[in-house]
């Protein structure tokens, strides 16, 4: 598509003179690129030789300090403590000094010390993937130590421990088969034979199956061997690391030509069929001709470069001497190609090149710069134009000033007017997306001021409360407007907004007003004494586009003035769930100031699992609206089974019902005492019999009553003893519907043929067919899996009864104060919480309250409640919830049915909920070791709560059965 569409097609007067120029200028361009090529080549060539022999001694020097390093360690090691040491503890107590030479030196492998004994002590490096699934290394262990000990029947005992970067044990493996016996192995003959460094032939290691070398050398006691593994792997890989040059070759070859190091050790190295032997190959059949060809140039042994072809390509290279291994021959091979050595040097020649050219294209004749000035000028307008009908509004960012003063007039105008439609869309942009009010008013201000091509400005926002105008946002050349102004000095400003600031310029003082006309605050904007900003249109253009800003302000504050509202209904509600109940006051204040603290610590970890764990904006409010939340259900949870303190206990504690029976029980015993003696029997045994049946009754009501308390697990016979004495009758003289509402007579009636003849036998203790309340079929909960009614996907068990006060029920309680149908009632406050946030009307991002707040009773192991979800269908934020209510829960002092735990134990029984699949382990371990517990101890716990606790065996102790 032609550029300017709508004018015919004719020659730019640039291109006439341009080409005139141009090929007057290639000729001679020609002849001085032909004539500086031969003459750079003879020195290119000169230089090669030269960085091939520089090259060469570079690598050679490079090579020597990568495996001089592996003698440094065993001289240094021969004389360590662990070579005369006795007991395996004594040799471990050095195992940081073994593992800072392991990563002091990238080439060494392993570490061993053989023992005259024929002890072994191996340490290695787990920092490679194949190595760790080889020995099967845990997650957190980054060196494993090889251990065998004999006995005092001299058999060999083998383990592997494995440690951290801190050098602490993770694991410690039995290894009944791990027989090694270093005293057999060659390197360990070798050193024993002289006090010098020993390096062995390449040989298969025994643990790794790896092919490498090792150096060994006696110690200074002569007791033990200390050697080094260098695997011919590392070692290639290391040559591989120095080449200069991407087709560059190297290699270590002994004397006899065989190659020790090569880049690629697939190829190095010949196995033979069926077992671990192999053979070396020769320098001359591992088909690296470059090498080959190097290696039989007389020249190059004396260590000079020589240039030579191989497969196409000339080639520099030279043979080094190598000592960096002991007792060892050794020559370093360096071949590089010299298009690579030099390919800088080309590149920079043809720079040198395109420079001359680019010089040359610059002298042109001063028409061809009259000509293009002219037209890239008139070019430059049109296409500006062109732009903007185009409603593309941005300014070029890079234009030459033109020599014609109205062409350069021109482009002045159209860029302003671009300058100010960029910066106006700008504005828009800015007020539909950013939702945070300070960063807003700062970039609409930049952009507002941009557009009115003013010095500098600064927006006031009305506070209401104090009547004082504050700067909220300034740019630009602002420091002569105060900070803040009162409303008097505002007006003041509007009406004096011509009035001169000095430096030569003025200030213009605009009313942001809302839709509300209530104004929202002030614009005050810096500008210049010139023509466009003292034209009236000036001031009509920036007072209309001051609409877009005041109503942008009001809605931010509509915005937050409701997310505040929300946030303090959120409170309220919790603050109403803490009163409702004197013994879980502060529950719904502490869950979501924990979680919060320890999500804001996860947040801040770099490194680790929860590395990427991150809440922006959005996610956070949901998360800490969701802890705030989390239990919003218990305003529907009956208070007098939330506060149960005893078993026996409705609105009131029932036990008063039971002593009073036994009262009567008691007076029944006088009763009949008196009796026998009216009948003549004798006083004495009148009493004793009447003295026994009281003393019975005392040891009955303190075993019933302490049956109430419901501290200790109640055991069978306990059970049976129970209702042995719920057994005992008691005569009721009154009628027993007297006094009672409908639906309580209604369920006394239940069962009975009709009214019972006075006087009744009651039991002393009993489970009444009224104790019994049916489910409202209306109101019946639908949380059973297989319920039509069940939109939520909840999966509880629903009990039969919607209550059962039993006395006998409730009193044969095995643990704590609560019957099925207690917990369920209790249990039943996250149902509500779920379904009464699902039926808000959440914006999106915070679309996941509900499930956040609802899901912090379900189990990792998915046997939680209300839907059993896994572990893997909740997030970090649910269990962060989950972990923090337990923790609040074992260590709060205002629960009716338990003593308040210490540290210690509440963490204990945290770690074993961990072990047992209730809490993520993962989450438990940093909780421990981020100590995040301890700061919420020091401001909600009593100070004898606050016990010492071990908390990186807490840790450990949390980890999964299936994974220990």
């Amino acid at each position: 598509m032609p550029r300017f569409p709508h004018v015919r097609r004719a020659w730019p007067v640039r291109f006439v003179i341009a080409g005139l120029a141009v090929a007057a200028m290639a000729l001679v361009a020609a002849v001085l690129i032909t004539l500086s090529w031969y003459g750079s080549r003879a020195i290119m060539l000169d230089m090669a030789a030269m960085m091939a022999r520089d090259t060469g001694q570079i690598v050679a020097e490079r090579a020597r300090r990568l495996v001089e390093p592996g003698s440094l360690s065993l001289r240094s090691l021969s004389f360590d403590p662990v070579v005369d040491a006795r007991q395996l503890e004594e040799r471990l107590a050095r195992r940081s000094i073994l593992a800072s030479e392991l990563a002091g030196n990238s080439l060494i492998s392993a570490i061993h010390i053989g023992y005259e004994n024929g002890d072994f002590l191996l340490m290695r490096a787990l920092d490679r993937r194949d190595i760790r699934e080889q020995f099967q290394a845990p997650p957190q262990a980054n060196y494993l130590v090889q251990a065998v000990t004999r006995g005092e029947d001299g058999q060999p005992h083998g383990s592997y421990l494995f440690y951290d970067a801190r050098h602490d044990l993770v694991m410690r493996r039995p290894m009944p088969d791990y027989r090694f016996d270093p005293r057999v192995r060659p390197w360990y003959i070798g050193a024993m034979e002289t006090v010098s460094t020993v390096t062995s032939r390449p040989y298969v290691f025994f643990s790794t199956r790896q092919v490498g070398i090792t150096l060994s050398r006696l110690s200074h006691s002569g007791r033990a061997v200390v050697a080094v593994d260098v695997a011919l792997e590392d070692l290639g890989e290391a040559l591989a690391g120095l080449r200069m040059t991407p087709s560059a070759e190297l290699a270590l070859v002994e004397k006899n030509g065989a190659v020790i190091g090569y880049r690629d050790m697939g190829a190095l190295l010949e196995r033979k069929d069926g077992s671990d032997d192999f053979d070396i190959r020769m320098l001359d059949t591992l088909g690296i001709d470059a090498l080959t060809r190097l290696w039989q140039t007389p020249a190059a042994a004396g260590g000079q470069v020589v240039s030579y072809e191989s497969e196409g390509r000339e080639w520099l290279g030279a043979t080094l001497p190598f000592d960096g291994i002991d007792g060892v021959d050794m020559r370093l091979l360096t071949a590089t190609p010299i298009d690579e050595l030099l390919g800088e040097l080309v590149r920079s020649r043809a720079r040198m090149i395109l420079i001359s050219l680019a010089l040359i294209v610059l002298i042109l004749p001063l028409g061809w710069r009259v000509g293009s000035a002219v037209g890239y000028a008139l070019e430059g307008i049109a296409a500006q134009s062109l732009r903007l009908a185009r409603f593309n509004f941005r300014r070029r960012k890079e234009r030459a000033a033109s020599a014609l003063r109205e062409v350069e007039a021109l482009n002045d105008v159209m860029d302003k007017v671009a300058g100010s439609m960029e910066s106006m869309l700008e504005i828009s942009r800015v007020l539909g997306t950013d939702p945070r009010i300070e960063t807003m008013l700062a970039q609409v201000l930049e952009k507002f001021v941009q557009a009115t091509r003013c010095a500098g400005g600064a927006v006031y926002l009305f506070d209401r409360e104090r009547s004082r105008l504050s700067r909220a946002a300034a740019v630009g050349e602002h420091h002569a407007l105060p900070d803040s102004m009162s409303a008097d000095e505002g007006q003041a400003a509007l009406a004096g907004a011509r009035q001169g600031q000095g430096q030569g310029h003025r200030c213009a003082a605009f009313t942001l007003q809302g839709r509300d006309t209530q104004p929202q605050g002030l614009l005050m904007l810096i500008h210049d004494q010139d023509w466009d900003h003292s034209a009236p249109a000036f001031l009509g253009f920036a007072d209309r586009l001051t609409g877009m800003l005041a109503v942008a302000i009001e809605t931010r504050r509509l915005i937050e003035a409701q997310r505040l509202l929300l946030e303090s209904v959120t409170h309220i509600l919790a603050d109403a769930i803490d009163a409702k109940s004197p013994y879980t006051g502060g529950h719904c204040d502490r869950v979501p100031r924990l979680a919060i603290l320890l999500a804001d610590r996860l947040q801040a970890e770099d490194s680790g699992p929860y590395a990427d764990f991150h809440l922006d904006e959005g996610e956070r409010e949901a998360f800490r609206l969701a802890a705030w939340l989390h239990d919003c259900g218990k305003v529907t949870s009956p208070e007098h089974i939330m506060d149960k303190a005893t078993k026996l206990e409705l609105l009131y504690n029932r036990i008063h019902e039971i002593r009073m029976r036994f009262e009567v029980l008691w007076r029944d015993a006088e009763i009949d005492c008196l009796q026998a003696r009216m009948r003549g029997e004798d006083p004495q045994t009148a009493e004793a019999r009447r003295d026994a049946r009281q003393a019975q009754l005392h040891e009955d009501f303190r075993f019933v009553a302490a049956c109430n308390i419901g501290g200790e697990s109640l055991s069978d016979e306990t059970v049976e003893r129970l209702q042995a004495i719920g057994a005992q009758t008691w005569l009721r003289h009154f009628d027993d519907t007297l006094g009672l509402d409908e639906q309580e007579g209604a369920r006394l009636a239940h069962g009975r043929p009709g009214p019972p003849a006075l006087p009744a036998v009651e039991r002393l203790l009993a489970d009444q067919p009224y104790h019994l309340i049916p489910w409202d079929e209306a109101r019946r909960p639908a949380v059973e899996r297989d319920d039509p009614r069940n939109i939520w996907e909840f999966d509880m068990r629903l009990p039969e009864y919607h209550r059962n006060m039993g006395e006998l029920h409730n009193l044969a309680i095995k643990r704590g104060t609560l019957t099925d149908e207690d917990r369920f009632a209790i249990n039943d406050h996250i149902v509500q919480t779920y379904i009464m946030l699902k039926r808000l009307p959440w914006p999106p991002h915070l679309e996941r309250v509900p499930e956040i707040a609802a899901n912090h009773h379900e189990r990792m192991d998915g046997g939680g409640y209300p839907r059993r979800l896994r572990g893997e269908q909740l997030g970090t934020t649910e269990r962060i919830i989950a972990l923090v209510d337990v923790f609040e829960a074992l260590t709060a002092v205002d629960r009716p049915y338990k003593a308040p735990k210490t540290l210690s134990e509440s963490l204990l029984i945290m770690a074993s909920m961990c072990r047992s699949g209730h809490l993520d382990p993962e989450l438990f371990q940093y909780f421990m070791r981020s100590r995040v517990w301890q700061t919420y101890a020091q401001t909600y716990m009593r100070p004898e709560q606050i016990d010492a606790v071990d908390a990186e065996a807490l840790a450990r102790a949390a980890q999964p059965e299936a994974s220990t």
